[in-house]
């Protein structure tokens, strides 16, 4: 069912998160999650996808050169880690003390973010 009034997706990673890649060349990769994009499903996973970049000489950077940085991969081929068992795990959401928080539905603990 759409969303009514905030169309972007609810997501099940937070920045700050530890996730695992679980598809893709980086499987098996895990790291911490530095940047949510909801609108396109992507993640920026430190140390995951790393790209090389060549920039143009420029004035404030006159030499120029190759930059390797993360690029971003889908948010399907992230599992979270839970924080307590330290394995990775789906997620669901409940409300609790009217607030709705994260799950883990391995263990059943409620995921603080970050």
């Amino acid at each position: 069912m759409e969303r009514k009034y905030n169309k972007q997706p609810k997501l099940h990673v937070k920045k700050g998160d530890t996730v695992k890649v679980i598809a893709g060349n980086a499987k098996g990769k895990s790291g911490v999650v530095l940047e949510v994009n909801a609108a396109k499903s992507r993640v920026i996973v430190e140390g995951v996808n790393i790209v090389t970049k060549h920039n143009k000489p420029s004035a404030a950077n006159p030499e120029g050169g190759i930059v390797k940085t993360e690029a971003g991969i889908h948010i399907s081929n992230v599992m979270l880690i839970d924080p307590a068992s330290g394995n990775p795990t789906r997620v669901g959401r409940k409300l609790e003390n009217g607030k709705l928080v994260r799950y883990s539905k391995k263990t059943g603990d409620v995921i603080k973010n970050g």
